[in-house]
């Protein structure tokens, strides 16, 4: 007795999107409305705003010396404490993925703290500990040392609340990539800073550079921690958002939103490179990540 052969349909490997393509749709849609309620419609209004009265009253903004004073003052810190931070995030990140030490959970958990501690928390930690009437403000002023109301302090609460980004992008790619690497150029004679910058920089470069992009662009907003500690001197110690508010409250909105409006083309501008590198960074972490 032949038996007749009845094909069968394969099977679809099951997957995860059970819903319906109405529900997906509404999802999406819903998505893409906050979006552009949360995002785009406030972008719009920026620039609106500014270029309210004309392109040649934006542009007249720029002219004031306040105005170029801030955004100077605002790049110098940024050419300062991005730098130190990635010092910073490279050194820690590297002895918490290679090296097992007393202290690593704690070390990992201050460099969390930024994250936890509002910005003007951190402003007044400064204020306790290098204020007239802080910590160390008795000697610091018998030595003619300014920290406060300066570019000192306005860099140190940069760095406090930006430190956390370099290392926090480097810690988990170290780990994954393991110390293969390292082993073996250290069984074939490298040695230290050799091994270094031989081996885990390279297998690191775009998640580094990653990190350096999101703290460049947190530094470039910070607005809390530098409120408290600059002492808001006019053309002295007022940065690109500490000058957007002494703006607004003057009533001068449209030189308050040409100010925005630049720090606006600034988060864009970082965007457009936070995408790029992460199609080359998806694609260098495929290729150095070991599974």
């Amino acid at each position: 007795m032949s038996k007749r052969l009845v094909s069968k349909r394969p099977v679809p490997p099951p997957t995860a999107a059970t819903e319906r393509p109405v529900t997906r749709l509404c999802l999406t849609a819903v998505a893409l409305a906050f979006l552009a309620l949360f995002l785009v419609l406030p972008v719009i209004v920026v620039f609106s705003e500014a270029l309210a009265k004309g392109v040649t009253v934006y542009l007249e903004t720029f002219d004031d010396p306040d105005a170029r004073a801030a955004i100077e003052l605002t790049l110098l810190v940024v050419a300062i404490a991005v730098p130190l931070n990635l010092v910073f995030g490279v050194a820690a990140s590297w002895a918490i993925a290679k090296f097992e030490f007393r202290g690593k959970s704690l070390l990992i958990t201050l460099i969390d703290l930024p994250f936890s501690v509002s910005p003007v928390v951190s402003g007044l930690i400064y204020v306790l500990l290098f204020g007239s009437q802080g910590l160390f403000g008795p000697w610091l002023e018998a030595h003619d040392i300014k920290i406060l109301f300066a570019l000192p302090g306005i860099v140190l609460a940069t760095m406090f609340v930006t430190f956390p980004f370099v290392a926090r992008e480097l810690i988990p790619l170290m780990q994954e990539q393991g110390s293969l690497d390292e082993e073996a150029a250290l069984t074939l004679g490298a040695r230290g800073f050799r091994i270094f910058f031989t081996i885990t920089l390279p297998n690191v470069a775009w998640g580094l550079l990653y990190g350096v992009l999101l703290c460049t662009a947190r530094a470039m907003g910070e607005f809390g921690a530098v409120s408290v500690v600059s002492g808001h001197i006019r053309g002295v110690t007022d940065t690109m958002p500490l000058h957007v508010e002494i703006l607004y409250n003057e009533y001068n909105f449209v030189a308050a939103f040409a100010m925005a409006s630049l720090l606006t083309l600034m988060a864009v501008v970082t965007l457009a490179a936070k995408t790029v590198l992460e199609m080359h960074y998806g694609d260098a972490l495929a290729r150095t990540t070991r599974i």
